[in-house]
Parts: C-alpha cells; structure tokens; sequence
C-alpha cells in the first residue's frame, strides 16, 4: 500500500486513506487508548450548535463526526477527497450526505454554512492555510470554525514518551490491525511536523478569525481550537 509523504501531494494523501479506509477508525481508537470517543464529544461542544445549524464537516471520512454532529439536530454535509473513506461511510449507513471536495478549494458558496469544523485532518492538506481560509470562507459572518487536531503534550517529559509512543507502537499497532504499517507513519511523523498550539492560533487569525481559542485535550495530545468569522459590516462601520 502507497504512503503520502509530507509534502503531501493531494493524489497520494487521497490514495492512502482509500487504502486504509475500512479499518481507520478502529486503527484509530486503539491508537489512541479509547480516547477518540471523548475528543469527538468536545468537538461537538465547541462547534456550540443550534437545532437545523448547517454544518460543514471537512475531511469527514467515514462520517463518525458528522454522525455525532448530526445528533444534536443539526444539518451536515460531510465532505473529503478519498472516495475510500466515503464509501466506507456510505457502506456503513451513516445518516449523513458525502460531498467530494478538495480542502483547499471548497465547491461551496460563501457564507452557505453556520459551522465548519475539521477533526484530524487539517494537517493532511497540502496548503493547511489555505484550507483553514476556505473553511473561513464558507462559514456565515458570526458563525464558528472549529480545528480539533493533534497537537503537542504541554508537559515536557511526557511528550518525550509520546514522540517515541507515535514513531515505534503505532506502526507496530497498524502491522497487526491492518496488516499495513506505512501508512501509519506517515500519520505519526506529520503529527510531530504538525505546528504547536500558539502557532495554530496564529493561523487562525491569519485568516480573519475572531474570539480565537484552544483547548488542550488529554494533556495536549490534542488541541481544540475555535473562532468565529468577523461581521464585515460591523468591521466598515
């Protein structure tokens, strides 16, 4: 099976994740230590959502996010460029639509959705800058952007641990789940290329972005970040 290296061309990303599609989510709640369940939560928390908000959410999968989401009464759209992880989804019966869409150059409209969030998956966009703007620019004036990404251990000696947990047991973990470990260091070594907390939030205002904050999930493991996209007519006024 092929691995994406980091500069992380589109064709390859895409051909990785079709490869590993029907055990992602398994591969991931084992790496993870159970974890995933309560991310996931906290994400749905911070998106702050209202009953029949639409909500975009980028890099969908197999639709295990838009499915949470989906809960609260909201309307989703999942969208993602592997065909794979879509037609796991699909296989699987998650009540959600799938929408192919390149990351960095969104088939939507501007201002079509109250949210947008991306769970994992921003840090496997070629231009994670100027995915983030397009989600900016999808998203309604007032409405939240949400990135909940792996991030960096705030404790310094545990992330040493971590670091080694990430290059050594996952593709160990992968070999006997899914029989393929490349894929998963390729996920292991952009996780650790993957920028810290405050330079995250920098991006974030980068693109306009307002009331920017994260939370750190698990020690820093993860981080949740959120803003919400500025009025421009209270801007020109």
């Amino acid at each position: 099976m092929s691995r994406a290296q980091l500069d992380k061309q589109p064709t390859d990303v895409a051909s990785m994740f079709d490869g590993v599609a029907r055990r992602y989510d398994l591969m991931n709640d084992i790496a993870a230590l159970g974890q995933v369940g309560m991310w996931r939560d906290r994400m749905v928390d911070a998106l702050d959502l209202h009953e029949g908000d639409a909500v975009l959410d980028l890099a969908g999968g197999t639709g295990t996010s838009a499915t949470a989401i989906a809960e609260t009464g909201a309307r989703v759209v999942a969208a993602d460029f592997s065909l794979g992880m879509m037609r796991e989804g699909r296989r699987r019966g998650a009540p959600v639509p799938f929408v192919g869409a390149d990351a960095q150059r969104l088939p939507f409209a501007d201002d079509t959705f109250d949210a947008a969030v991306i769970s994992f998956g921003l840090r496997n966009v070629q231009d994670p800058r100027r995915g983030l703007a397009e989600m900016t620019r999808v998203v309604r004036p007032g409405g939240r952007v949400v990135v909940c990404e792996f991030s960096r251990p705030t404790w310094s000696a545990f992330r040493v641990l971590y670091e080694r947990y990430l290059l050594r047991a996952i593709p160990v973990a992968a070999s006997a789940v899914t029989d393929e470990a490349s894929p998963y260091e390729y996920l292991a070594e952009s996780i650790l290329d993957w920028p810290d907390q405050e330079e995250l939030s920098e991006w974030f205002h980068d693109v306009g972005l307002e009331q920017v904050e994260h939370r750190n999930l698990s020690g820093g493991i993860v981080a949740l970040h959120r803003g919400r996209v500025a009025d421009a007519s209270v801007l020109e006024s």
